[in-house]
């Protein structure tokens, strides 16, 4: 399993290297509600990768609502790529929920600020992109065999 959840995270990472600055619904359906944090909705893993896979997955969120935001025609990629990561990992259902509530959180965080697209939206998108490189690369490095 963690040798999955390490090709799919580099595989995310060529996926945030690789993209330039459809669907508009976060993960909502699986989460909890939105005054939630991601932490109290339920007990995840002990799995010391989650905490930086959670980041990333509040990434995977963010950029999803801004380029859908912005009218970016692949904006739908960074939902799908959770949607992959998610395959890969096949967390339990406590870390599912989790990693879930992330996307979900950093897509609420940019929904509940930005009503259209802004040159700081597209500044934002791009900051974290270059982060999502970065943490992808370090999760691969740090948690691959």
């Amino acid at each position: 399993m963690r040798r999955m959840m390490i090709a799919a995270t580099a595989a995310l990472a060529v996926s945030f290297a690789g993209s330039v600055a459809g669907d508009h619904r976060a993960l909502a359906q699986e989460s909890a509600p939105a005054e939630t944090a991601p932490e109290a909705a339920a007990p995840r893993g002990e799995a010391t990768f989650l905490k930086p896979l959670g980041r990333l997955a509040s990434i995977l969120g963010s950029i999803h609502f801004l380029r859908t935001l912005c009218g970016d025609t692949d904006a739908a990629i960074w939902r799908q790529k959770m949607e992959e990561l998610l395959a890969e990992q096949a967390p339990g259902d406590a870390d599912r929920r989790y990693l879930i509530g992330s996307f979900n959180s950093g897509y609420r965080a940019f929904e509940s600020t930005y009503r259209e697209c802004t040159p700081a939206a597209r500044v934002a998108v791009n900051r974290y992109q270059g982060e999502g490189v970065t943490l992808a690369r370090e999760i691969s490095a740090r948690y691959g065999n």
